[in-house]
């Protein structure tokens, strides 16, 4: 007769660690920063109090991990088709913009993860590093799309004025995120990816065929 038990399986340490970032930030999402506590998290992911110390020296080396995700996962999410050479520069410039502008990006939690560390990084040097690090890899992402319109323009790619262009995009997506995902009521969706369409493509000189 088949044994009807449950198999008892040993989560690998990546993928447990993993669950127990993607468990503080649902915490952080409903409860805000200051009630991520440990006993809180290890309640969220249903698992023993004692594991997260396993997994992580300290509850700070578990927030700078759950910001690090969270930040990476908002950028592949945003800009996953900037160096998609199978689509046309304009289309990529436009799918990058959609999926900056558009949920899961601009829903609610993202919103209050990303506000519940914000406040963390003006006052911790090693949250001050993970934001440093994510914005420059946000923007580093923008890179081909830019050089590829430069290029097309005929004009020589630098990293002077490929650096100026990024900036300048990035703020503009930032801006419409925030306010967006702050004012879902104030802005549809339509509205802020129609502004920040008008906005790219003339910082990258790009002139839109449709």
């Amino acid at each position: 007769m088949p044994d009807s038990k449950p198999k008892f399986r040993r989560e690998s340490p990546e993928l447990r660690r993993e669950q127990l970032v993607e468990a503080t930030l649902r915490v952080i999402a409903r409860k805000g920063v200051t009630a991520a506590t440990v006993r809180e998290i290890s309640a969220e992911a249903g698992v023993a109090f004692s594991l997260i110390r396993h997994h992580f020296r300290t509850k700070e080396d578990l927030m700078y991990a759950a910001y690090s995700h969270h930040m990476q996962t908002m950028a592949h999410l945003s800009l996953a088709s900037a160096s998609d050479t199978s689509k046309s520069l304009e289309d990529r410039v436009r799918q990058c913009i959609h999926d900056t502008l558009s949920p899961p990006v601009t829903n609610g939690e993202a919103l209050q993860v990303w506000a519940g560390f914000i406040q963390m990084v003006p006052r911790d040097e090693r949250m001050r590093q993970i934001h440093h690090d994510t914005y420059l890899g946000f923007r580093d992402a923008l890179h081909p799309m830019i050089t590829d319109a430069l290029i097309a323009q005929g004009v020589e790619p630098t990293a002077a004025l490929i650096e100026q262009k990024a900036i300048a995009c990035n703020a503009v997506l930032d801006g419409l995120w925030l306010e967006g995902s702050m004012l879902p009521d104030m802005f549809s969706p339509e509205q802020l990816i129609d502004v920040a369409e008008t906005a790219l493509f003339a910082i990258l000189g790009l002139k839109p065929t449709r």
